[in-house]
């Protein structure tokens, strides 16, 4: 770790903390050590009370629990970083499709609020594929338009995290803007040649018994018509993770059930040492909310490295 002064961030949309645990570093999954960085967390802020409950536990008590229209109003003056996965349900194809004029999506603006606000040298917004998709091209534009408008240099990048270490197949866009006093950003190569397996990742855990103070606990819905209902591949990563599954979470490799929450932080990059505060319903939702904590930690490297490096250049 380097011996620089904290680099403060703001986290928005925080979900269980997932995107705030590979900010701040300092965890290990499957057996890899996953450094601590610079980063510290002065504020964040959701409006799902379970959610905060898990974040609390894992994260810290630093966490604003309400809807972020009210909340906002307690932002700090200032800080190094604002970070946010805005909610995607109106851009999701699994979603109404109403794009950024969505009750839910719609929401980023508030990160933009922030962003005028605090005026960090760096900011990352993430969210699903399908914001890149042909039907959500004005949403694209009008969320870039935003952004720049606010005088920072913006970058676009969709990430696979399986090229990451995390042994899930999920893709998300990342919206990075750097301050043009900053050295500029450049997105982390990817991490690794060969993907984690699904068998890898969660094998050990076939022959444990179910434990709910560990979230090994599973739905028992039976199959039906709904999405997610694919049985996972042992020799390749997981299928994505989703929220709203509706108890339709992906069947298990080799045995007659779907996967356990466990199992699924697991896939997402959880450490073990992070616990959940709810049942499972509520668990299942922030999973599939969470930005995966493996791949936050490498852009959040690649952040470190641009604010850093602009220190380094001005000695």
């Amino acid at each position: 770790m380097n011996k620089q002064k904290p680099i403060t961030v703001v986290s928005l949309f925080s979900g269980c903390g997932g995107m705030d645990l590979g900010f701040v570093g300092g965890f290990e999954f499957l057996g890899k050590k996953y450094k601590k960085t610079n980063f510290t967390i002065i504020w964040a802020n959701e409006i799902n009370a379970a959610a905060c409950n898990t974040y609390r536990k894992n994260i810290g008590e630093h966490i604003i629990e309400g809807d972020i229209r009210e909340a906002i109003a307690a932002l700090p003056e200032s800080a190094d970083v604002v970070i946010g996965g805005f909610p995607c349900q109106d851009i999701s194809i699994n979603g109404k499709m109403e794009g950024v004029n969505g009750k839910r999506s719609g929401l980023y603006t508030f990160l933009v609020e922030a962003v005028k606000k605090i005026q960090p040298k760096i900011f990352i917004a993430e969210n699903v594929k399908g914001l890149l998709l042909k039907a959500n091209a004005a949403s694209l534009q009008k969320i870039l338009e935003d952004f720049k408008a606010l005088d920072y240099d913006i970058t676009r990048k969709l990430y696979n995290a399986a090229d990451y270490g995390v042994p899930q197949t999920r893709e998300r866009v990342f919206i990075v803007g750097a301050s043009k006093d900053i050295t500029p950003f450049t997105p982390p190569p990817p991490s690794r040649e060969k993907y984690i397996t699904v068998k890898e990742a969660i094998g050990d855990l076939e022959t444990l018994p179910s434990d709910e103070r560990f979230s090994h606990i599973w739905s028992c819905a039976n199959k039906s018509a709904e999405q997610g209902n694919r049985k996972l591949i042992a020799d390749r990563p997981g299928y994505t993770i989703r929220a709203e599954c509706h108890g339709n979470i992906q069947f298990h490799y080799s045995l007659p059930r779907r996967i356990s929450m466990r199992e699924a932080a697991r896939i997402q990059s959880f450490p073990d040492t992070f616990l959940f505060q709810s049942k499972l319903r509520e668990t299942e939702r922030q999973i599939g909310n969470a930005v995966p904590p493996v791949l936050a930690w490498h852009i959040a490297n690649a952040a470190q490295n641009a604010i850093i490096g602009s220190h380094n250049e001005t000695k």
